[in-house]
Formats: C-alpha cells, sequence, structure tokens
C-alpha cells in the first residue's frame, strides 16, 4: 500500500482545514489519509469543535476529535480511505514517529491543545525540525484546496536535490508551474563607490547564483517547465516576497546541530513563520 498522507488534528479549525488540504493531497498521490491526535492529556476542554457537534459538556473526547476530523475528509472526498489513531503521548514525538512511514505530514498554523502548537510554538518546529518525510504547513489565507489545473504555482526555493524532486512532483501531481528561485548577495566588502567597478562584484554573485540554479536542475525530465529566477536580496525575504503569488511554497531543511540541538536553517525557519502561503519543508541529506 502506498505510504499515508498523515494530518494531525487537536480539534482546532486550523486542523481542520489542514484536514481538507491533506483529503486532497491524499487524494491526488492515491494514498489514503491517517488522522492523528497525540496528547498526554486524556480529555480536551474547549469550545464545540463545530456546529454540528453538541455536546452538554465542554470536554470533548480525542475519539470526538477524530470522529469529527475523519467525517468532514469523508464529505470532502468520498471513497478516500481514512484512518484515525489516538496516541497517549507527546504530540512531537509521535508525529515525528509517524513521518518514518508517511509520504508527507500536513499541519495546520495554528493549535489550541497543544498538539499542533504551530508555528509559533515549540511543536510545529520541532516536527519540522525532525520529520523524515516532507512537511505542509498550512500558512496564509489560502481556500483550503489543492490547487490543480492551469495557473497553479509552486515556488521552489532551490537548494538541494530533495526539494527539488518534491517540488516537481507536486507540480505534476497538480497540473501546475514551478518557478524555482535563488536569492544571491552580493557581500558589501566587494562593493565599490567606483561608477567603473561597482558592477562587477554583482554580476560575479549573479553568474555565480544562476551556475548553481541549473545544476540543480539539470537532471530534470525534458517533459517538466521550469521557470528560473536568480533575485538579489537576502533567501528569506526573497521566498516570502514570493510566496505571495503561489500556491505552495517548498524549501530544503538543511539542519544544524545548535546548543539547543537540531535546528532548522534560517530560511525555513522564517518561511514557516512568515510566509503568505501553504510551506513544504523538504528534509535534505547532509
Amino acid at each position: 500500500m502506498d505510504l499515508p498522507v498523515v494530518v494531525g488534528v487537536d480539534g482546532s479549525e486550523s486542523s481542520l482545514r489542514a484536514v481538507d488540504w491533506a483529503a486532497d493531497e491524499a487524494v491526488l498521490r492515491g494514498a489514503p489519509l491517517r488522522l492523528v491526535y497525540a496528547s498526554l492529556w486524556e480529555r480536551y476542554e474547549g469550545e464545540s469543535l463545530t456546529d454540528d457537534l453538541v455536546k452538554p459538556s465542554d470536554q470533548l473526547t480525542a475519539e470526538d476529535i477524530v470522529a469529527v476530523a475523519a467525517r468532514r475528509a469523508g464529505l470532502r472526498r468520498p471513497g478516500l480511505k481514512v484512518i484515525t489513531d489516538v496516541l497517549p503521548e507527546e504530540p512531537e514525538y509521535a508525529l515525528v514517529r509517524e513521518s518514518r512511514d508517511a509520504a508527507v505530514l500536513v499541519l495546520g498554523s495554528r493549535g489550541r491543545s497543544g498538539f499542533v502548537e504551530m508555528l509559533l510554538g515549540s511543536v510545529g518546529l520541532a516536527v519540522a525540525a525532525h520529520s523524515h518525510c516532507p512537511v505542509i504547513v498550512l500558512r496564509g489565507s489560502h481556500d483550503n484546496q489543492v490547487r490543480t489545473g492551469d495557473g497553479g504555482r509552486i515556488v521552489l526555493g532551490v537548494g538541494g536535490k530533495e526539494a527539488v524532486d518534491f517540488a516537481v512532483r507536486e507540480a505534476g501531481l497538480r497540473g501546475a508551474e514551478v518557478d524555482a528561485v535563488r536569492a544571491w548577495r552580493c557581500p558589501a566588502r566587494e562593493t565599490t563607490d567606483h561608477p567603473l567597478l561597482s558592477g562587477e562584484p554583482a554580476r560575479l554573485h549573479e553568474q555565480q547564483a544562476s551556475d548553481t540554479l541549473e545544476e540543480a536542475l539539470r537532471d530534470l525530465p525534458k517533459e517538466v517547465h521550469v521557470h528560473r529566477q536568480t533575485v538579489e536580496g537576502p533567501a528569506r525575504q526573497v521566498l516570502l516576497a514570493a510566496s505571495h503569488n503561489a500556491d505552495l511554497l517548498v524549501v530544503g531543511a538543511r539542519r544544524g546541530t545548535g546548543h539547543l540541538g537540531l535546528q532548522l536553517g534560517r530560511v525555513a525557519h522564517g518561511v514557516l513563520h512568515h510566509a503568505a502561503c501553504p510551506v513544504a519543508v523538504v528534509p535534505e541529506r547532509i
């Protein structure tokens, strides 16, 4: 059986929107959808999940949460195989383990119960930093749909091969275009105020960015059409600007080990906090 699309649910509106996205993604891939709730707390207290779920108590069990999510996925995508699970453990550990046997992991951008305390909290960043599969976080004011057909646009922040492969595959599934972007900067120490010399360092760094872009994309099949673009500026700012007109932003996760353990790079960290569209963070081999 194909690896499932896994989505973390906690009963929040954000996680239910993630269920919509994940259901669409699963259908595109011909894969089952796996809904996972994880918490050390036995019960969740809060507002009712949806208008069609009314209970006399404000306490809603984990089983209620996954049942509502499963019903939502079934209504959105009839015929989709949906699997549910409730795990009595810390959410970040549960999701990272789930990622070992997942095609992709989908999370909302904000959570309610601590399960998807996204992404300005510790859980989402920990999952993105340690996941074994690509993680899609639903940033931005999107319409909860995986866009298909003409007009879709996937922005790829060109780095490692894994991110390139993921972006191309997603574009193929959706019939979307890929805009491959490589940012470049001219270090301040190489600039000069002399009018005859000021452009030379910039041209050198722009050419290096173009060469890097071509090298990363050189093994793509001929039928794959990718728009190449080099842009001057910090990579994080360049990609955030590009996200405003994108349906998905794909970046690689080059993870470094710091004093707090395994951490995401600055670019991935920045777009997860501020992108205007959903973000896919793809693990890269070091």
